[in-house]
């Protein structure tokens, strides 16, 4: 987020205060079971923000469910980023609830708050931080940054639109198409999962790149009201200044399991091995002492 908002200058300052002021939502972190000790930016502390996709206006009081969960952490010692999907179907306790249930229906239940608290549960590492966004923003945005380009596995077509097998420019809705086609992926929801976090990491590499009072003209207007985060203007800004090298060194992960219908609903049940080993290699990427 902060590559996209803070950059060079007094007025880019003044405007990425004036929009941060409007997209904050303070949720109570102090309290993490995961996280004990304060983030130091000047030590330059690995951190960890979750990704929230949800297709509902974030206006709305009402909470909808999350279509996309990625975490990120970066880790800027070695200057390098993991980012994790979480499948939307994956069965897991709710945190606060005494059910268990598909991880997307955690912000439902309880918002920003809920749906964190859930993933840290699920990982058993904390989340730091965290960005949410309607997918209508989403387009937005990637036409603001002028397009983004992806490298198409396999030729395929979602709602009308073509995407031919190769190196593609996407506009905004060509992006959001092809980071949610699933039904003609032969891997499912794993291959929607890989064109998410490539879609992603272009928007990151493409974002950490503009420098223009134009582009942060629009990226203000795509951003206010239709994202909300806890990263103050100082957090991002010292993200951009000492983690910003870490970008260009993404490494991506995917939850390893297996598909079930349960009273004719689709749940996803991650094998336990393989996410111990997982939750092991994010807790060392954030240098978390046992």
């Amino acid at each position: 987020m902060g590559v996209l908002v803070i950059g060079a200058g007094g007025y880019i300052w003044q405007l990425a205060t004036s929009t941060i002021a409007n997209i904050q939502e303070n949720i109570d972190r102090k309290n993490s079971e995961m996280r004990l000790e304060t983030i130091s930016f000047e030590e330059k502390d690995p951190i960890s923000v979750l990704l929230m996709g949800v297709d509902d206006p974030i206006s709305r009081q009402d909470f909808g469910r999350s279509d996309t969960l990625l975490l990120l952490t970066i880790n800027p010692h070695d200057e390098s980023v993991n980012m994790v999907s979480i499948p939307r179907d994956t069965h897991t306790s709710l945190r606060g609830e005494r059910t268990k249930g598909k991880i997307s229906h955690a912000h439902a239940l309880g918002g920003s708050q809920t749906a964190i608290r859930t993933v840290e549960h699920f990982l058993d590492v904390p989340v730091d931080y965290y960005v949410k966004a309607n997918m209508d923003s989403f387009v937005d945005m990637v036409d603001v940054l002028g397009g983004i380009e992806v490298e198409n596995e396999f030729e395929f077509t979602f709602h009308g639109m073509n995407y031919p097998e190769g190196k593609l420019s996407l506009n905004g809705e060509e992006a959001l198409g092809y980071a949610r086609m699933r039904h003609e992926d032969p891997r499912g929801d794993f291959g929607r999962q890989l064109r998410q976090r490539e879609v992603i990491e272009a928007v990151i590499q493409k974002g950490s790149n503009i420098s223009t009072i134009t582009k942060f003209n629009g990226i203000a207007d795509v951003i206010e009201g239709n994202l909300k985060t806890n990263l103050s203007i100082e957090e991002m800004w010292n993200i951009q200044s000492k983690y910003k090298n870490a970008i260009h060194h993404i490494k991506s992960h995917e939850i390893k399991g297996e598909g079930k219908k349960v009273d004719g609903k689709y749940l996803y049940d991650p094998d336990d091995e393989q996410l111990e080993k997982l939750s092991q290699t994010l807790k060392d990427h954030l240098e978390l002492e046992e």
